[in-house]
């Protein structure tokens, strides 16, 4: 990683620093400086540079990762190139670590497919335990692309078979799952880690969803959500989408365990805007975690998106992680050469992101392709709610929280 980093923590290095924090934890320690420059227009660019100095597996060194890889980190070291530190492959798993995958959408499934398996096993080698792929990460995000795209998929409890692959599979073929979701199951297995599988569509009795599939380490499915709110919009001068011309809405919460990182609680983009919803996840099922895989547009994503984040954290006293497809550009009409879209073109916002309990953005990335990886200290889920104990102090008289 070439960038001129300060010498010491809270040193100064050439650049306007806002803060600099180092953690001392028994294993690694984490540097976080979040740096103002400008470019050659004069305009105040903000990045966050998050790097993680690990052990050596093999011998008394230190080896330095970035958590936020982008093309703005390159345009960093091609312009601000000091200092060279070498960056290597972190092949065991870290306690509360967990990897946002904000991949490329096109409209080759396959290839769709193996962007997703790279940037899993990258999700891995950096140590992850936890990984969230992004909303319909599979398919355009458009609604004519929603039915040719939609497989069915596996239930909760449902898993392969330890003679199970990437390729067909007896069982995969006997209940007639895609290949989105035996990849996804597989590669949980051979990674050992659970990975929140953004959304798919979803076939199942003449309907299409929006499903969200959860997958322990062991293969199986321990999750299974399908999009509670559909995005049906229509803002004036911005974007008109309706899910609904294609989708059909959830009618149920979901959430999981995982050891060390307590309940987890799943929605998909649009459910963010209904703090009811979050409220039953962290208010009646103890939910410490919310993961939201999304796919905001140019329209809401520069207004809402990081808002919405900091709103559900400070309301639940929790993590909120969201995961978002990489921005990808329209396809040139004028040019021949360019193969022609099948589909609509949608522009996510990216900006894949981690809130901390107390509404603070602790990692995050612009809109290109990135993995951002954190590690989550979750003693500052009890912190916040034994602090500001608005759990405790809710006025049932006046009003009521219930799961029907």
């Amino acid at each position: 990683l070439n960038f001129p980093f300060p010498a010491s923590p809270g040193g100064q290095c050439k650049y306007r620093e806002r803060k600099v924090q180092r953690h001392q934890l028994p294993s690694y320690i984490i540097l976080h400086s979040s740096i103002c420059m400008w470019t050659s227009k004069r305009r105040a660019v903000v990045r966050a540079l998050y790097v993680v100095a690990f052990p050596s597996l093999s011998a008394n060194s230190f080896a330095f990762q970035s958590t936020v890889t982008s093309s703005r980190s390159r345009w960093l070291s091609r312009q601000h190139s000091t200092r060279s530190y070498s960056v290597s492959s972190i092949k065991m798993q870290i306690d509360n670590r967990v990897a946002l995958l904000q991949v490329p959408v096109t409209e080759s499934k396959s290839t769709n497919l193996k962007t997703a398996s790279d940037y899993i096993r990258k999700a891995h080698d950096a140590g992850a335990k936890l990984t969230v792929l992004p909303e319909i990460w599979n398919s355009p995000y458009a609604t004519s692309a929603f039915g040719d795209y939609a497989e069915m998929l596996p239930n909760v409890g449902d898993k392969l078979t330890e003679a199970s692959n990437e390729g067909e599979t007896s069982e995969a073929a006997d209940n007639g799952w895609g290949q989105s979701s035996r990849l996804l199951m597989t590669l949980a297995r051979e990674c050992n880690m659970y990975i929140v599988g953004g959304s798919i569509p979803e076939k199942c009795d003449n309907k299409i969803f929006n499903t969200c599939l959860i997958i322990n380490p062991n293969g199986e499915v321990v999750g299974k959500h399908r999009k509670v709110h559909l995005f049906d919009i229509d803002v004036p001068g911005g974007i008109c989408f309706k899910e609904s011309d294609t989708l059909t809405a959830g009618d149920g919460v979901t959430h999981f365990d995982v050891d060390g990182l307590g309940k987890i609680g799943i929605g998909i983009c649009y459910d963010i805007r209904f703090p009811e919803f979050a409220m039953l996840l962290t208010q009646q099922y103890d939910c410490k975690i919310l993961i939201f895989p999304g796919a905001f547009n140019l329209t809401t994503g520069p207004a809402h998106w990081e808002l919405l984040q900091r709103a559900r954290a400070v309301d639940g006293q929790c993590y909120v992680m969201t995961a978002s497809p990489a921005r990808t550009s329209p396809p040139n009409d004028d040019d021949e050469t360019d193969t022609k879209s099948k589909y609509p073109h949608y522009s996510a916002w990216g900006h894949s992101t981690v809130v901390s309990p107390w509404g603070e953005v602790i990692a995050t990335c612009d809109e290109d392709p990135a993995m951002v990886v954190t590690d989550l200290d979750m003693s500052k889920v009890d912190e916040m709610r034994m602090a500001i104990p608005t759990m405790k102090q809710k006025r049932n008289d006046l009003y009521r929280l219930v799961d029907r």
